[in-house]
């Protein structure tokens, strides 16, 4: 947890406060004691009015100080404990959003939901509870023997006795429970994957009649985190009970022999009284650090889990190169030049010495078989990886030489699988451009073949859209992405087969619309039919990573033989005639 401590730099001031209050607070709880013993001395058992009257006042005095001390240091810890988690989230998706798809795939979407929620959570309340309870602690201990032994060594070193036993089981349990927590948290990623899968796939699953056997899949992985969690709160069980029986037993030795003591004389009623709150403050706090102590290995496991996110260094470094404009081809917008790239493992790279041009006003279209390297490209593109050999130049500048958020503001996506955040249509929308007006938007669905379908409905474009946009369908969800898309006015279009669940009515006024509106961008098309790209400038035949082909429909209809076959398993002998 030590690593964190830089996030509560900005909170130093309050920080200090609040230890001064809880000292405060300590001070006047270890104080009530030695009155107590004053008030049955010297004024109960002397008769001495005056000085009941007296000491009780002081004690109601010390009593409220430090009770307001307490409230207002409570008040402050988790005031602080609250903005340290909103810092701690904050800071780990920023971290998130520069991650590359490999630094994303290394921790997984479950595990990182769960860094962010549940670990910062339990790293937060570690922080409240350390500044309470763990603190004052230490203090609130040697101060209360201290005190002890100023009274009775006999019964002193009795307390010092239990204290002893205490931190030998505390240390005990300390090494037992700190790997299951561990354990624990690993569980909870594997619960939180699980469940995702199931949700999301939750279709499949009925589709192919196996809801049986993923809820016993399901419920299996909840046992096993319930049997480790059992584990841990059986040594919980065990502990706590036994430090409070012998806070307890200590209580009736106190008594025993300091009645003893008071019968011969060696000792005052008060002080007898002292000594057993000074037993209990001191056991009690104690008890405080025992619980604060075991809950600490699962703050440190979480905290060591949120630390691993925010020391991930970036695979994609931003100005990484010297930006040079190269002088080739002015006309161009984005050059693929001799590019080559393989995933992390794989043995064949999915695209080999890839080269070709992106020019302003022109469309470009890539076709090719299922892992041929389509998409491969776009995210070369957009930098979600680099490529291992070659170049990318947009503007005559590699992408590497680009800051991140430069370069994507130059690009309009539209991914394969359209995705919509929870909101209404126009905030979707926004999302290409903030602050775009409603006859911006209107225009922009209208080229995107929605603004009819949006219009009809009362709502317009304030209609509430689902998590996923799951409330639309899948015509209409790639539709809403195309707006978004048309409304950012970018540079360079990529359409990533997002024409694929469009009838061919629609695709056909879509891309009509979207010639007249794109005119002065590069459009970059991936598409797995001819019919969404057979008026493009350019298309590109890919082949098991390879461009195989370069030129218009009608040109590669007379020379790529692979472009032939994908021509020939969509269209009839009459069409192609």
């Amino acid at each position: 947890m030590t690593k964190l401590i830089t996030f509560l730099k900005p909170y130093r001031t309050r920080i200090t406060v609040m230890l001064m209050l809880l000292f405060a607070q300590t001070l006047g709880t270890l104080y009530l004691p030695t009155l107590t013993a004053d008030i049955i001395n010297s004024g109960i058992i002397k008769g001495k009015l005056n000085v009941v009257w007296m000491t009780g006042g002081m004690m109601l005095v010390v009593a409220f100080i430090a009770a307001v001390a307490a409230v207002w240091g409570t008040y402050l810890s988790t005031t602080v404990a609250t903005h340290l988690g909103q810092d701690i989230r904050s800071r780990l998706f920023r971290r998130v959003q520069s991650f590359s798809t490999n630094d994303f795939n290394r921790f997984g979407a479950a595990s990182l939901i769960t860094r962010s929620t549940n670990d910062v959570t339990q790293v937060q309340q570690a922080f409240s509870i350390i500044v309470q309870m763990l603190l004052p602690a230490p203090f609130m201990t040697v101060a209360g023997l201290i005190l002890a032994f100023s009274k009775d060594r006999l019964l002193a070193f009795m307390l010092l006795g239990f204290m002893i036993v205490i931190l030998v089981a505390m240390a005990l349990v300390a090494k037992k429970i700190g790997p299951l927590f561990e354990r624990l948290q690993k569980q909870l990623d594997k619960i939180n994957q699980t469940v995702r899968e199931r949700i999301i796939g939750v279709r499949v699953i009925r589709a192919f009649n196996q809801t049986q056997a993923e809820t016993k899949k399901t419920n299996q992985t909840f046992e096993v985190y319930g049997s480790t969690a059992i584990k841990a709160n059986k040594i919980f069980a065990i502990l706590l009970p036994l430090v409070m029986l012998m806070m307890n037993l200590l209580t009736v030795l106190f008594i025993w022999f300091g009645g003893q003591q008071v019968v011969s004389g060696n000792m005052a009623i008060g002080d007898i009284m002292a000594m057993i709150e000074y037993a209990v403050l001191t056991l009690m706090y104690l008890l405080m650090g025992v619980a604060v102590f075991l809950f600490i290995p699962r703050a440190q496991t979480c905290a060591k889990r949120i630390h691993a996110v925010l020391s991930v260094q970036p695979e994609l470094t931003e100005q990484a190169l010297q930006p040079q404009i190269s002088a080739e081809n002015k006309q161009a917008k984005v050059v693929f030049d001799h590019v080559t790239f393989s995933y992390k493992g794989a043995e064949q790279p999915v695209l080999q010495d890839v080269n070709f041009t992106l020019k302003k006003g022109q469309t470009t279209a890539i076709i090719g078989s299922t892992g041929a390297g389509k998409s491969t490209l776009i995210h070369l593109l957009m930098r979600l990886y680099d490529a291992q050999s070659g170049r990318i130049l947009v503007d005559g500048r590699d992408v590497q030489s680009y800051e991140l958020s430069d370069l994507r503001t130059k690009l309009g996506v539209v991914p394969q699988k359209a995705f919509l955040f929870s909101g209404t249509i126009a905030t979707n929308l926004k999302h290409g451009n903030p602050v775009a007006s409603v006859e911006d938007m209107h225009h922009a669905a209208a080229v995107a073949q929605i603004d009819d379908f949006i219009r009809a409905d009362p709502r317009g474009l304030d209609q509430p859209v689902d998590k996923g946009g799951t409330n639309f369908s899948g015509g209409q969800r790639q539709r809403l992405a195309i707006a978004r898309a048309i409304i950012k006015h970018p540079e360079i279009y990529v359409f990533d087969d997002s024409f694929s669940a469009l009838d061919f009515k629609t695709d056909a006024k879509l891309r009509a619309a979207l010639k007249a509106e794109v005119h002065d961008s590069a459009t970059l098309i991936i598409a797995q039919r001819i019919s969404t790209i057979i008026d493009a400038d350019q298309i590109i035949v890919l082949d098991e990573g390879r461009i195989v082909g370069i030129g218009t429909h009608s040109e590669l209809m007379q020379t790529c033989q692979v472009y032939q076959q994908i021509a020939r398993s969509q269209f009839s002998e009459e069409e192609l005639a």
